[in-house]
């Protein structure tokens, strides 16, 4: 479930008669938890409460007292043993008229309200759903509400009008949408007089069956779309004629005489009425869009909610984008009229650009923020009341599909009210809030296929004619000035990730479109990198910086080489990055895709910014010389695939490819089915490995015939029918090289190994979640896949090198990821791993340290790698014997412990770039 779906569970659940035996139950139900886990608590097999409630592990432990009766209750809740066993989070009373609630893992005060206002506080206990989130969302619960009921009035109006969800209709149905969310806002801000609420005259005009509920709406747009000088001759209804006159493009219609509304039903007049009675004074522009941008996409309504960023997050971008430095500025400035003058002329000017708006809660976030430093300059300079200086118009987006292009335009309009409220005085407000400006700062289109430059154009540079107005403008191009010409460009965004795997056709043709004739390589980026290009193509013609949030995939591995040369050649240096971290959204059990922030510069100054994860969640800042593109603290080298290893180590090769169609892998069931005596199993018979066989504990097993054993081999028909399907299968292939292995079917396709070594095996894919490369130790008579690496007859002490974190790091940052998960690569990880010379005691101590690590695991046979590994059970002797490892290599490199990963990648890659100095010389 996501939170919209769990608001409107509770709410449903406040608006039944109270039920004190189905209460908690219906509570836990609303939150996501499945019938089988419901019953399993009432019938007590695992409802561990002490105090005759209903306790639920990890989560809640819930009691429905006698009236008056909660305050007691919930004292006995949070001081109950079982409470504190079952490490509850939550503690909740009720008796059906009082409700309170208490979150045991943090310092929040408890809720404390009547039971039918518990549905307010929801965003409290979204933990119990697995949803972790932020402050503004649980304080929130307006935007949520809000959302889910415009969500049910939007599929119900599309059920009696089914017209209106063509494709054709599809934007006037979203155009009556934003409409609609205007009314309530406007009403409920006193931008409508008292006695013209638009909720209110809707319920008092309209027939209760709903027969003219259109009608009269109709004729409310129709009062706003006509000027005021104009109104005496409309021939509006006298109860419309007090609606203002509003402009902009929002109520104007093709026919001026009238404007079309959906019909309604019973149901669909009751929601409305409904969510005109909610307080839109709460809403938050930023939160709500984000939400709300869902509804109008038949596929994407089920993620209602999802899309929210939070503003924490936004402001990773933002802040050291341009909002620090005005920051900066501002203090500098202190009481210097003068300067802060000159700091709020500069505001006026700056640009910012978001070519993946959405619903334009990036553009949002910026607009309240530069509009709270330019109420301090005011404020300084005896201006409390001085009207704005910064226009919309130079806020300017980007969005694909219509619906959250006009809830990005109604966002910015919001913003703009609710600042001036704040800022100056809702008399002030008020005063200058209509009409509406007839100008249009987002477009709806495809941002990788528009000319950036005609929708944010270079200081004193024109554009073609100004929209006619907000709304209903031309959406291919903005096509208007900006106000106040001179100033920086800032551009921002989070653009769609879609790895290549991901893209539909046209995304693809998107890539192709601007990367034909740089790279022949582009089917390989992800969809993210369109931006990046774009992004620098626009600031050669223009100084400007460029911020995105992207998956960190387009900084590590394959498209690392195939992307960043492009960008650099264009000019633009990294001017500051956000290592990897979780980007979070309201989705159910969901922990977010990892992402880094990367902004791109043609004008960078001498100092970078690097941002790192701290271990309290915090951000570490770094300044650094310089940011390659693999977003460390080093110079701008890029890691491409080496055929030997660049240090003294031992080398590893692919695995032995089958190319068999099956025939010479067994299961344990078909090992067993071959009825081999003892000794023709062991002239036969191999365990072979791949990645999932030496992680997992599976068992499989091969073919493994030596030339000298060959006819004894098939005089054992199960063998010789298996290995005559294997001659089929390949002298039916295309490849002349498969088809020349028909002549010996007895031997693997790609043979790299006698099967008399030792094996050190590497899987080449493995999870992220380990703190350590998964490798092993494997005596004589192993097989290893093509589904792995291997070093064969390899000094122990590679595989100390292989299992250390400094390995790790380096996996992770230039060989990139399969999905999630680590994608291991000889070429490109091992042969290009900088290990400095070492010296025989040097080689002593790292296979003491591999000896250590094997003999911790030995200690927990038969536990597999996998449940060895995991980062919540690794035993204590198992992490010891890695530690001890880390620190004999770490000592190697640098004489003392690394303090981070940052501090290990750029010594690793100061070293590369040395050792492939030397190469090259």
């Amino acid at each position: 479930m996501n939170a919209v779906e769990i608001e409107e569970a509770i709410s449903n659940l406040a608006e039944q008669p109270f039920d004190a035996n189905a209460f908690p139950y219906a509570f836990l139900e609303a939150f996501g938890n499945k019938e089988t886990t419901l019953k399993r608590l009432r019938t007590g097999a695992s409802n561990k409460s002490d105090l005759g409630g209903v306790l639920q592990a990890n989560n809640i432990h819930i009691k429905v007292c006698d009236k008056g009766e909660v305050t007691n209750t919930l004292k006995a809740l949070r001081d109950s043993p079982a409470t504190k066993k079952a490490k509850a989070k939550f503690v909740l009373a009720t008796d059906g008229v009082e409700f309170q609630a208490e979150d045991l893992t943090s310092d929040e005060p408890p809720i404390v309200c009547d039971y039918p206002a518990f549905p307010d506080h929801f965003g409290f206990f979204l933990a119990l759903a697995g949803i972790s989130t932020v402050r503004q969302i649980r304080e929130s619960a307006f935007d949520i509400r809000a959302t889910s009921r415009l969500n049910r009035l939007y599929v119900e109006l599309l059920k009696d009008n089914p017209e209106w969800g063509t494709a054709e209709r599809r934007p006037d149905m979203n155009h009556f949408m934003a409409r609609l969310i205007f009314c309530f806002f406007a009403e409920d801000t006193d931008i409508f007089h008292p006695n013209y609420g638009f909720t209110s005259k809707v319920e008092q005009m309209s027939a209760r069956d709903s027969s003219n509920t259109h009608e009269v709406i109709g004729e409310i747009f129709r009062a706003m779309n006509i000027k005021t000088e104009d109104k005496r001759n409309a021939k509006l209804p006298r109860w419309a004629d007090g609606f203002p006159y509003v402009n902009g493009g929002l109520f104007s219609a093709k026919d001026p005489t009238s404007t079309e509304v959906p019909r309604f039903s019973r149901i669909a007049r009751s929601y409305l009425l409904h969510i005109g009675n909610l307080d839109w004074k709460q809403i938050n522009p930023d939160i709500f869009g984000s939400m709300i941008q869902a509804v109008a996409d038949d596929e994407e309504r089920g993620a209602l909610g999802m899309h929210y960023t939070s503003v924490p997050n936004i402001l990773k971008v933002l802040n050291p984008l341009f909002l620090d430095d005005l920051r900066e500025k501002l203090a500098d400035a202190g009481n210097s009229s003068q300067k802060l003058l000159n700091l709020r002329k500069r505001m006026a000017k700056i640009r910012v650009f978001d070519p993946a708006c959405g619903s334009g809660n990036f553009l949002v976030i910026a607009y309240k923020e530069m509009r709270a430093i330019e109420a301090e300059i005011n404020k300084r300079r005896g201006e409390p009341d001085r009207r704005s200086h910064i226009p919309l118009t130079n806020f300017r987006g980007i969005e694909l599909r219509d619906f959250p292009a006009e809830i990005a335009r109604l966002a910015l309009i919001i913003a703009e009210y609710q600042c001036d409220v704040l800022y100056r005085g809702q008399k002030l407000a008020l005063a200058e809030f209509l009409p509406l400006d007839a100008q249009n700062w987002i477009t709806c289109g495809n941002a990788l296929r528009l000319d950036w430059l005609s929708i944010c154009p270079p200081t004193g540079t024109g554009v073609k004619h100004q929209a006619d107005d907000l709304f209903h403008a031309p959406l291919d191009q903005a096509q208007i000035d900006f106000e106040n010409e001179g100033g920086e460009t800032y551009i921002c965004g989070n653009p769609p990730y879609l790895g290549s795997t991901w893209q539909n056709t046209a995304q693809k043709e998107d890539l192709q479109r601007i990367f034909t004739g740089r790279t022949k390589s582009w089917k390989s980026l992800d969809y993210v990198a369109g931006w990046f290009m774009k992004a620098a193509d626009y600031g050669l013609h223009t100084p400007t910086v460029a911020a995105f949030v992207s998956t960190n995939s387009i900084c590590q591995g394959q498209q690392v080489p195939i992307l960043w040369p492009l960008i650099f050649a264009t000019g633009h240096e990294i001017a500051f990055a956000h290592s990897s971290f979780k980007w979070a959204n309201l989705a159910s059990h969901n922990a977010g895709v990892t992402v880094t922030i990367v902004a791109i510069s043609n004008r960078s100054g001498p100092v970078r910014k690097l941002f790192t994860l701290a271990d309290d969640g915090g951000a570490v800042v770094k300044e650094a010389g310089n940011i390659n593109a693999y977003l460390v603290d080093a110079p701008d080298v890029i890691v491409t695939k080496s055929s030997q290893p660049i240090g003294r180590v031992q080398p590893m090769t692919k695995g032995n490819q089958p190319t068999d169609g099956g025939h010479l892998l067994l299961t344990p069931d078909e090992l067993s089915g071959l009825n081999l005596e003892k000794d023709e199993h062991d002239r036969f018979i191999r365990k072979i490995y791949g990645s999932a066989e030496f992680i997992r504990g599976l068992e499989r097993y091969c073919l493994w015939i030596k030339d000298q054993h060959l006819a004894e081999a098939m005089s054992i028909k199960p063998i010789s029918d298996r290995l005559e399907s294997v001659r089929a299968m390949r002298l039916e292939s295309t490849k002349q090289a498969t088809v020349d292995a028909a002549q010996t079917p007895h031997k693997f396709g790609e043979l790299r190994q006698s099967g008399s070594e030792t094996v050190i095996v590497v899987p080449s894919v493995s999870s992220e979640s380990r703190d350590y490369l998964p490798c092993g130790y494997s005596a004589p008579g192993t097989i290893v896949s093509n589904l792995a690496f291997a070093l064969y007859d390899a000094p122990l002490w590679n595989m100390a090198l292989i299992a250390s974190r400094l390995h790790l790091v380096w996996i992770a940052t230039v060989c990139g990821k399969l999905e999630t998960r680590y994608r291991y690569s000889n070429t490109l990880g091992w042969n290009t791993f900088p290990v400095p010379q070492l010296t025989g005691k040097n080689r002593t101590d790292l296979t003491r340290g591999a000896e250590d690590i094997l003999l911790a695991r030995e200690a927990h046979f038969p536990a597999t790698i996998a449940e060895l590994y995991d980062p919540e059970k690794m035993p204590e002797n198992l992490r010891a014997a890695h530690d001890r490892n880390d620190e004999v290599l770490e000592r190697i490199y640098i004489g003392r412990r690394f303090k981070n990963d940052t501090e290990r990648l750029e010594k690793l890659f100061e070293l590369y770039t040395k050792m492939t100095s030397k190469v090259g010389a």
